[in-house]
């Protein structure tokens, strides 16, 4: 997965690049090699104590983005983390459903595979 960190109103350290790449490497394990993930870090220019991340991640065919806010640069990028987290589940097990579920249906024309079940088999 490659990663983009960018910054607005602000400065990104190597040492929030670091962060960053340490919480999401989870997620991109969960993941193609191909996907993108754009992270936007900010602070807010009427709250000086308020930092935002937003989230893009875009894989094949679907953009799951996710956006948190708080005191702490660190913690706002551990929330937003865990919410993209969540989302990547959710959309791989969606994914793995649609899949059996195809397979299923390839597979049950008539019968189970193997002529186990039914009347064929009591007799």
């Amino acid at each position: 997965m490659q990663i983009e960190v960018k910054g607005r109103h602000m400065t990104i350290s190597d040492e929030i690049r670091e962060q960053v790449e340490k919480r999401f490497a989870k997620v991109g394990k969960q993941v193609s090699e191909l996907a993108t993930l754009e992270v936007e870090l900010s602070r807010e220019p009427n709250a000086p104590d308020c930092y935002r991340a937003e989230v893009t991640l875009r894989v094949k065919g679907t953009t799951l983005r996710a956006c948190d806010k708080s005191r702490d640069m660190a913690h706002s990028i551990n929330l937003v983390s865990e919410e993209l987290a969540v989302q990547v589940k959710r959309h791989r097990d969606k994914r793995r459903k649609r899949r059996e579920s195809r397979a299923a249906a390839m597979q049950q024309p008539g019968m189970a595979p193997g002529g186990a079940g039914g009347i064929s088999a009591a007799m």
